[in-house]
């Protein structure tokens, strides 16, 4: 059995996540009740890295569910640019596993002088995010040590869901929600789905997923850039098809990320396209693993983290320190 930290964190996340989700039930409730007395007009959506591709996870997840709609933030318009943004009714979402990136700091500020409520999900609770913030949603991961994010990405995802089954009052997204961390067992379970033999020659490939598959392609194609040095860019299965798809040819490698949502069909018809034209598949699924739609792409990614680590190892890199990387990254 390996005994790499990502590994452990990786397996760490049903844990963590039953006990976010019991701990932060107040405040959930506290947001909620603010949210709906303030009545934001959109949610401006703030964060880096793996933390970026949480906020697009949340973009589908609140538009779907709630009906309000998410824009990215571009952070370098405050801390660079030194621009003043209109976010008065905005509701803003701030992720970030450390709270101590400038570029962030410099969103938080601006958004707060703006009159905007300003909603932190952060694992560090003692970092300048958390304490700028109007409210704090704990990670509760606990130090994660591996460069590459694994249960802080889960966890971000899990509190995401929690926020907007009880803002919008889904009993059975709920339920969902709160049989997570088993459902995650479950998927650590599931038999390995990218190894090292079905990446063995491939130095570049497509990753596609469909809505909130398409929010866990990003974070599977970075995992695959920071982890195993495959060069990979993630698409939306239905904007590849729009260009892009021309590259395919003579067995050009393709990720597809499948979630069996509303989105399931049109994708899959995609990927059939693809595979007609030459491409080398790889499918990720969540099994048989069924549930609310909106949680299945979390039990996608559990089962991938615990497999992109073993095909790090097998191409001779340390997935605790891959070469180049920090695990704090601060930009401006």
């Amino acid at each position: 059995m390996t005994t790499t930290i990502m590994a452990q964190e990786a397996a760490e996340a049903p844990a963590r996540i039953r006990e976010q989700l019991v701990s932060n039930a107040g405040v959930i409730a506290a947001v909620v009740s603010q949210i709906r007395q303030r009545q934001p007009k959109y949610v401006y959506m703030v964060g880096r890295g793996s933390s970026d591709h949480a906020g697009v996870f949340g973009k589908y997840l609140i538009e779907t569910e709630v009906g309000l709609p998410v824009v990215a933030a571009a952070p370098s318009i405050a801390s660079v640019y030194n621009k003043q943004l209109q976010l008065t009714d905005a509701l803003v979402i701030c992720i970030s596993q450390s709270g101590r990136s400038p570029d962030i700091l410099a969103q938080v500020a601006m958004a707060k002088n703006a009159g905007a409520l300003v909603v932190a999900l952060v694992n560090d609770t003692t970092s300048p995010l958390a304490e700028q913030a109007d409210f704090v949603v704990p990670l509760f991961v606990g130090p994660e040590k591996a460069v590459a994010a694994t249960k802080s990405y889960l966890a971000t995802l899990s509190a995401l869901l929690q926020l907007v089954a009880v803002w919008s009052a889904q009993q059975s997204l709920l339920d969902a929600v709160n049989q997570l961390p088993e459902l995650l067992l479950q998927a650590q379970a599931l038999p390995a789905q990218l190894t090292a033999e079905s990446v063995a020659e491939v130095a570049h490939c497509v990753v596609l997923g469909r809505g909130p598959g398409y929010a866990i392609s990003r974070e599977i194609a970075l995992k695959l850039k920071e982890v195993c040095g495959i060069h990979a860019e993630a698409f939306s299965s239905a904007e590849f098809l729009h260009g892009p798809v021309t590259l395919v040819k003579d067995q050009f490698a393709i990720i597809d990320v499948s979630v069996q949502d509303e989105a399931y069909a049109a994708h899959k018809a995609q990927i059939k396209e693809v595979q007609q034209r030459g491409a080398s598949l790889v499918h990720l699924n969540h099994g048989d693993l069924l549930c609310h739609p909106r949680v299945l792409p979390l039990l996608v990614l559990q089962r991938f983290y615990l497999d992109v680590e073993a095909v790090a190892r097998s191409r001779g890199v340390d997935p605790d320190a891959p070469p180049g990387l920090n695990k704090v990254t601060k930009t401006i």
